[in-house]
């Protein structure tokens, strides 16, 4: 089975507060990725969390995975997060809690593209983006480009022989919450769909 690693230990500090607490339609975008994960049919689903760990709410169907060197950036979190999952998952799939317009159904596209050893990256307009699948054997890269504010995207541009495309225009986005402004915007934009 394909685990599912949300990325959620950041403080959120040009929203002011952790984005893993931020609300969309009275849902913490902590809990609506882990849903994210789930419904596209990743098992286990691992939850990297920090800033605000102690306030996050229950995660059922999900690990909570505490990372007290979150300050170190992304880069410390993505490695935490693989860190924390069973020896026997072949490869995962990792999204960002600040990304709402993600969808199941890309989740399973790039499940379903798979290939062992591999990687596979969501595209929306041609430039990759979330989901991404790692397959383990790609995990050990990762040492030396997961630094900082960084994950994969040094790794996908160094090793294109791993990679595989999956075009998801059309079932999704990968704009960022980053500011209470982003998420307004959010929700006047015509790809946004609340729930329901």
């Amino acid at each position: 089975m394909i685990a599912g690693l949300l990325l959620a230990a950041g403080a959120g500090r040009r929203y002011g507060r952790p984005k893993a607490l931020v609300e969309v339609d009275g849902e913490p975008l902590v809990r609506r990725g882990v849903r994210l994960l789930i419904d596209g049919g990743c098992a286990p689903v691992h939850v990297v969390l920090g800033a605000g760990a102690d306030q996050v709410p229950e995660l059922p169907g999900a690990v909570p995975v505490r990372h007290d060197r979150w300050p170190d950036g992304l880069g410390s979190s993505l490695l935490r997060g693989l860190a924390s999952l069973p020896a026997d998952v072949p490869a995962v799939v990792v999204v960002l809690v600040d990304q709402p317009l993600l969808s199941p159904v890309a989740v399973r596209r790039v499940r379903e593209a798979y290939i062992v050893g591999g990687i596979v990256v969501a595209t929306y307009g041609g430039r990759p983006g979330h989901p991404i699948l790692l397959g383990r054997p790609t995990w050990p890269l990762l040492d030396r480009y997961a630094v900082g504010d960084r994950g994969a995207r040094d790794l996908l541009r160094d090793r294109p022989d791993l990679v595989v495309e999956v075009p998801c225009d059309d079932v999704g986005g990968p704009v960022d919450v980053d500011t209470p402004a982003d998420l307004l915007r959010l929700r006047r934009s015509a790809a946004y769909q609340p729930p329901g």
